[in-house]
């Protein structure tokens, strides 16, 4: 009777490898592992009211987000992926996009420092000590960018940096088609 018992751990060791391997096939099939899908695409921006980054008692809500189409640009000075983003923001900026960012738990004299020195590409900069807005918007960290449309509504969340390449293949084309809509 114990023959039994000694083939459990090794069924359990089979069934875990079987999921593994199906992970693995799915991933290689082209699924993307970093991509983080987020519930709030094709609603709009959650409820807030913030103060600006630059100007402390000036208060901003979701209708920031109304008559547009722009990025919002999650981002802090603690993080190393958004000093590396921030060149190709300030380029995307002077072309006209139009971004505003949201300065996730991070200290507000670093933060004003920070887009003082390597530029502003920012139309506002809220400011989020606390996490608040981000825990609300489902960020995971910094850097993530939304893609909103005039009416305030989320209609893409990227996780990572802005760069040229995903410009250019996904964010871009994305952003000039919410323009489009938005002229009519």
């Amino acid at each position: 009777m114990k023959r039994p018992v000694l083939f459990i751990p090794l069924g359990l060791f089979f069934v875990v490898v079987v999921f593994l391997l199906g992970q693995l096939l799915n991933n290689a099939q082209g699924d993307d592992p970093t991509k983080l899908e987020s519930v709030l695409v094709g609603k709009p921006v959650p409820e807030f009211r913030l103060e600006d980054l630059t100007e402390a008692g000036k208060l901003y809500d979701q209708d920031i987000f109304k008559g547009q189409p722009l990025l919002l640009n999650v981002w802090a000075t603690w993080c190393p992926t958004c000093y590396a983003e921030h060149t190709y923001l300030n380029e995307l900026a002077a072309n006209g996009v139009k971004i505003i960012g949201l300065n996730y738990k991070d200290d507000r004299v670093k933060a004003i420092g920070w887009l003082n020195k390597l530029g502003n590409p920012y139309l506002v900069s809220l400011f989020d000590g606390n996490g608040m807005l981000g825990l609300d918007l489902g960020v995971y960290g910094a850097p993530e960018t939304f893609l909103i449309d005039a009416n305030g509504v989320i209609r893409y969340r990227h996780v990572g940096d802005v760069n040229e390449r995903n410009w250019q293949d996904k964010l871009g084309p994305m952003y000039e088609k919410m323009l489009a809509e938005a002229k009519g």
